[in-house]
C-alpha cells in the first residue's frame, strides 16, 4: 500500500533535487523528510536516491516512480482547480426534475435567469409527472425539482416558490361560455380530459370534485398538454390546466376560459430537494435565483419573463 505522505516527500525531493527545499515546501523539518524517504524505500524494497557529493540523484527505479508521482500530483492539482471552479460556479452540471407543463411554460424563464448568473453551469432537465419526478430525486437521478406537491412523497423537502392559477376551459361554443361564470356543481357529468395521475393538476382537480361531493367523469387521462387542448377545442370535453398553457389558444379564439364562482384553483409550485441533502454549489445557486425571483414578483399567475 502506497503511503501518500511518503510519496509526496519523495516527489518534492526529486522535483527540487534537495531535501532542505522539499522540507520548506512541505513545512516540515529536513530529518522528517529523510525519515519519510527511508520509510518509502523500505516499504517498496527499492533504492530511490543516491548521493553524488552534496547532491541527490534518482536511481532508475526512482526515475520511473517520479514520472508516476508527477502525474499523480499534477492530477491532484487539476482536481483542486476543478473543485475551486465548481465552488465559484464557473463549471458544473445540475440535474433538475420538472413536469412537462412547467418545462414548456415555466422553466425557460427560470433557466434564462440562472444561466445569466451562472453561465458555466450546464442544466440537464428531466420531465415527468410531479410524482415521477419526486421519485427521481429519491433515486438520485436528479438533485432538485420544480414541481407541484403530491401525496406519498416522504423524505422530500418542498420549498415554496410560487403558485400557478389552474383554469377551467372549454371550446368557444360550449354552453358554459355564454354564462361567463358557473358554480362547480354545474360540472356534474361533464366529460373531463384530465391530466395524468401523479400530476399536481390531477390531484388538485380531484380534490375540488371531492369537496363538492362529486367524482370527475374522466373521458381521457394524459400527460400530453397539446392533446388535451386539441380534444377540448374539438368539443370532446372540458379540462383544467395551468393558465399559461392555454394563453395562446385563448388569444387565437380556439379555447375559452370559464370562471368558477365557488372555487379559486391555485396550484403551489415548489423547489423539491431530498430531506437533509447537502446541495452542490450549483443547486444552492439555483435556490438563490428562486429567492431573487420571489423578492421581485409576488406569488400568483405566471408573469412572462418574471
Amino acid at each position: 500500500m502506497v503511503n501518500f505522505n511518503q510519496l509526496r516527500a519523495f516527489w518534492e525531493v526529486a522535483r527540487t533535487n534537495s531535501f532542505s527545499k522539499a522540507a520548506q515546501s512541505l513545512f516540515v523539518t529536513q530529518p522528517a523528510v529523510s525519515a519519510q524517504i527511508r520509510a518509502l524505500e523500505e516499504n517498496m524494497g527499492l533504492k530511490l536516491f543516491r548521493k553524488r557529493g552534496r547532491q541527490v540523484v534518482l536511481t532508475e527505479a526512482g526515475s520511473e516512480l517520479f514520472q508516476y508521482a508527477h502525474r499523480l500530483f499534477e492530477l491532484e492539482r487539476e482536481i483542486e482547480g476543478l473543485v475551486a471552479q465548481m465552488h465559484k460556479l464557473e463549471r458544473g452540471v445540475l440535474k433538475v426534475a420538472t413536469t412537462k407543463t412547467y418545462a414548456r411554460y415555466l422553466m425557460p424563464s427560470i433557466m434564462t435567469r440562472f444561466h445569466a448568473a451562472c453561465p458555466g453551469i450546464k442544466i440537464i432537465l428531466e420531465e415527468g409527472s410531479s410524482l415521477e419526478m419526486c421519485r427521481s430525486l429519491l433515486d438520485l437521478r436528479n438533485e432538485l425539482g420544480v414541481l407541484a406537491r403530491v401525496e406519498d412523497t416522504k423524505r422530500i423537502q418542498f420549498i415554496p416558490f410560487r403558485s400557478e392559477r389552474i383554469v377551467l376551459f372549454t371550446h368557444p361554443r360550449h354552453p358554459f361560455v355564454s354564462r361567463q361564470a358557473i358554480e362547480f356543481a354545474d360540472l356534474e357529468g361533464q366529460p373531463v380530459i384530465m391530466k395524468e395521475k401523479g400530476s399536481g393538476t390531477h390531484a388538485l382537480v380531484t380534490r375540488c370534485f371531492a369537496r363538492h361531493g362529486m367524482v370527475p367523469n374522466v373521458l381521457v387521462e394524459t400527460s400530453n398538454v397539446d392533446f388535451i387542448k386539441d380534444m377540448v377545442s374539438k368539443g370532446e370535453g372540458i379540462s383544467f390546466l395551468v393558465e399559461q398553457a392555454v394563453q395562446e389558444d385563448l388569444e387565437r379564439g380556439v379555447l375559452s376560459v370559464v370562471d368558477l364562482l365557488d372555487e379559486e384553483m391555485e396550484l403551489p409550485v415548489f423547489i423539491a430537494i431530498r430531506e437533509g441533502d447537502q446541495l452542490s454549489p450549483s443547486a444552492r445557486a439555483f435556490l438563490d435565483i428562486r429567492l431573487r425571483i420571489k423578492e421581485e414578483k409576488p406569488s400568483g399567475p405566471p408573469l412572462p419573463g418574471f
